[in-house]
């Protein structure tokens, strides 16, 4: 299976409050992710299945990745993906998918970065997940332990226009 782990791109401040979970994407960054997910689709990135994490700027992030990559499936979300669920979690609602050959994950800090060296098996590997970041890692097995290659990451640097 192919996992594609997408963070959302830059979101507005917090507000005192105002909940963290209806902090909204800015402009920079929808425009910073549509360059991302643009170099995505020419690299053949087809997921499918988009799951996000409930709170809206990884939502509108989904939402971006449906319109960019032609996705025309439901974006189904999950509290598994919220910032500060563990990787084990996000994990088991992947392991409930594995007959699907490729699924897109909408998420957060820290949870994104920990995940990428969870699924390498490799927990306390220091990833750098850029916002609007995405990076490929596939798994063949299921297990409660995933040995995942990593195939790419892409930032919004790279994918410049």
């Amino acid at each position: 299976m192919e996992i594609y782990l997408l963070r959302h791109g830059i979101a507005e401040d917090g507000r005192p409050g105002r909940p963290d979970s209806d902090r909204a994407l800015t402009a920079e960054g929808r425009e910073k992710l549509r360059r991302v997910l643009k170099r995505a689709r020419l690299a053949g990135v087809a997921p499918g299945l988009i799951l996000s994490s409930p709170y809206r700027r990884a939502v509108e992030t989904a939402d971006i990745a449906v319109e960019v990559l032609g996705y025309e499936g439901k974006v189904v979300r999950t509290h598994a993906l919220v910032p500060e669920a563990a990787p084990f979690e996000a994990w088991e609602e992947i392991r409930s998918r594995k007959g699907e050959g490729s699924i897109l994950l909408s998420s957060h800090e820290p949870l994104m970065s920990s995940m990428v060296a969870f699924l390498l098996d490799s927990p306390s590997m220091p990833v750098d997940m850029k916002k609007g970041a995405l990076v490929r890692v596939d798994c063949e097995r299921f297990g409660p332990n995933p040995r995942g290659v990593l195939k790419w990451m892409l930032t919004p640097a790279l994918a410049g226009e």
